[in-house]
């Protein structure tokens, strides 16, 4: 683990690598799982408050699911997630194009329809962050369905912090992605090297 502000990050943050790969995929993040996405505080009210500017790229199953269940749903660890279409079913905010499934809160963002971001833990992935009293840890998750995005990071050089610029940017600042810059310049870069 490597720190970086109050952070804890993983190592493997660094040294492994993924680039998500759509059309291998599918968006099987989106789909599969035993429950939705992680929401922080705050984040249901921001998809209840955007609603009607997203809500026409979600399919009519998800947005039944939406007026039944709510914006948001406690999961089995007492933990607020997206609610999802069925008992394991896609999320309840999914679209699908040409068959891969993807975000309708981010096609609205994307369009400029929105000023509502999707969830940062889907924007995050493959990393999850979990509070350690005054610490943050930013852990690399792997999942079966993304292997086709670690093959492809890995084809590419691209790593985990890299391809998730935005994200990190989006939650922890620029200064924050440049000193994460930083740390792999350093270490893990000359590490590799060796």
């Amino acid at each position: 683990m490597i720190g970086i502000g109050n952070t804890l990050v993983s190592d493997d943050v660094f040294e492994k690598h993924f680039v998500c790969n759509l059309p291998v995929c599918k968006g099987s993040c989106c789909v599969q799982g035993d429950s939705g996405a992680p929401l922080l505080p705050g984040e249901s009210a921001m998809l209840e408050k955007h609603y009607e500017e997203y809500s026409s790229f979600m399919t009519q199953e998800g947005r039944i699911e939406i007026s039944r269940q709510g914006f948001s749903v406690t999961d089995e660890d007492q933990e607020d997630v997206t609610p999802l279409i069925g008992e394991k079913g896609a999320c309840a905010y999914v679209y699908y194009e040409h068959g891969i499934a993807g975000c309708s809160i981010e096609k609205a963002a994307l369009q400029g329809l929105t000023k509502a971001q999707k969830p940062l833990s889907c924007h995050l992935y493959p990393i999850r962050i979990k509070k350690l009293g005054d610490v943050t840890a930013l852990n690399y998750h792997r999942w079966e369905v993304c292997s086709p995005a670690t093959v492809l990071g890995k084809k590419q050089g691209i790593p985990v912090f890299r391809f998730l610029k935005n994200a990190l940017t989006r939650h922890f600042g620029d200064e924050y992605y440049r000193e994460m810059e930083t740390v792999y310049e350093n270490y893990f870069q000359k590490k590799n090297n060796i």
